[in-house]
């Protein structure tokens, strides 16, 4: 997410805000351990993204080449399955910089959808005062006007997508990414807080007479397009946690307390202002399924809880891998925490298990049909709100335990990412 409002201050703030005390030669073998540990585990999941990035590749190439029903629904199976380790590294992105930059050509939202492709006015509106590219629908229009200067679209690539993403200087405008092949292969969900997610056609990628809403071959260069990006982005990020790699390499820059320290930002900032905040309360104050992370596929259930899977394992220093064999583990933070203060660790691993619980009541009762995330923020819901708040309230103890950890570990004023629902709630109605 890309936060428009002040919790996007703080971010910029908060990256000059390390006050932090040495943590001694004593501990300086364990931290690079942990250092060690935390970038070995960015690598492992970065690399698993990309494979099953490399996986949705495929299976769009598969409904381009021959486009049917069952092409549609293996791709869209392959995006899901490319958003467990994709969100599982989501921790990563607070405190490195590095991903941070990286990330909004990755995992942007909310977008405007009507600039890529045909919308339903009557749920999504016609225009925007804020965007003017709101409808603008590049499939089918491949000659735009971009602030004012003419805009040619008529080859759907890699080059004419990077320039798109973000135009106007419109965050909203989201072009690449995840989120935008979401889009490609679901439609919109135009069931608000109801039963059903996107329902777009697989003839929308048919040849010929049989292709519905038009522009089924730029519909597919689209689609073609931003899979590759995505797969090339995921390349990127994989050579940045190398051995040799700039992010890898960006842990230990400033000492081994500053690269601690960055690890707690991402845990923290991930559970509080990012996931608590934007992603959860926001949408439920709201009550709007237009706050909710993956909207048109109704996958936000597992995204959350990745999310939170994410954050415990970076602190407990273990990962599985997608063949559901393979560990990668080592000295962790839990570790030192432990040394300093058991009692500190037990209390915070309680609350990280409690956040988990909480998730996987979330995450079946979307997964059994019962109802999906965006019924769960429903007005007229109260079992649903409850699962959520629930969620959040854990979210939020955790955070806290993070806090205590860093007391007991010394690392001085480390700052996380806030948020308007949490921080200043009566402005979310203004």
């Amino acid at each position: 997410m890309r936060f428009l409002t002040s919790a996007n201050a703080a971010r910029l703030v908060f990256a000059g805000l390390f006050a932090l005390a040495p943590i001694g030669q004593a501990r300086a073998a364990d931290a690079a351990g942990v250092l060690t540990t935390y970038s070995d585990i960015a690598l492992a999941k970065y690399e698993d993204a990309l494979t099953t990035a490399q996986t949705l590749q495929a299976r769009v190439q598969a409904l381009i080449d021959k486009p049917s029903a069952a092409a549609l629904t293996a791709a869209r199976n392959a995006w899901k399955a490319a958003r467990v380790p994709y969100q599982q590294s989501e921790v990563y992105r607070f405190g490195n910089k590095i991903v941070d930059d990286w990330e909004g050509q990755v995992n942007s939202w909310p977008l405007d959808e009507g600039m890529i492709d045909y919308v339903d006015a009557k749920t999504y509106g016609e225009s925007n005062e804020d965007n003017p590219l709101y409808t603008a629908n590049v499939i089918a229009h491949p000659k735009l006007k971009i602030a004012g200067e003419d805009f040619d679209a008529t080859e759907l690539n890699a080059v004419t997508l990077r320039k798109l993403h973000e135009a106007d200087g419109v965050e909203a405008n989201v072009a690449t990414g995840y989120h935008a092949i979401e889009f490609l292969l679901w439609g919109q969900d135009i069931n608000g807080t109801g039963k059903g997610a996107g329902n777009r056609p697989w003839t929308d990628y048919a040849k010929g007479a049989s292709c519905t809403h038009g522009n089924c071959d730029r519909r597919g260069a689209y689609l073609t397009a931003v899979t590759g990006l995505l797969v090339e982005d995921l390349e990127e990020m994989v050579g940045n946690w190398q051995a040799d790699g700039a992010a890898r390499k960006a842990m230990t820059a400033d000492g081994m307390d500053r690269g601690l320290a960055m690890i707690f930002i991402g845990m923290g900032s991930l559970s509080y202002g990012e996931l608590a905040g934007q992603r959860m309360k926001l949408g439920l104050m709201l009550h709007d399924p237009e706050e909710e992370h993956d909207c048109f596929s109704d996958n936000t259930h597992n995204s959350h809880y990745y999310d939170a899977m994410g954050i415990r394992d970076a602190y407990l220093g273990s990962y599985k891998r997608i063949d559901g064999k393979t560990v990668v583990k080592g000295p962790a933070l839990a570790d030192l925490v432990k040394a300093k203060a058991p009692a500190v660790d037990t209390e915070l691993r309680k609350l990280l298990s409690a956040t988990m619980d909480k998730m996987t009541v979330l995450k079946k009762t979307a997964d059994s049909g019962e109802m999906a995330y965006d019924q769960m923020i429903g007005e007229a819901n109260p079992k649903g709100n409850a699962i959520v708040q629930a969620a959040i309230d854990a979210l939020l103890a955790q955070t806290k335990g993070f806090e205590k950890a860093i007391e007991t570990l010394g690392l001085g004023a480390v700052q996380f990412e806030g948020s308007e629902s949490l921080d200043e709630p009566q402005k979310v109605f203004k």
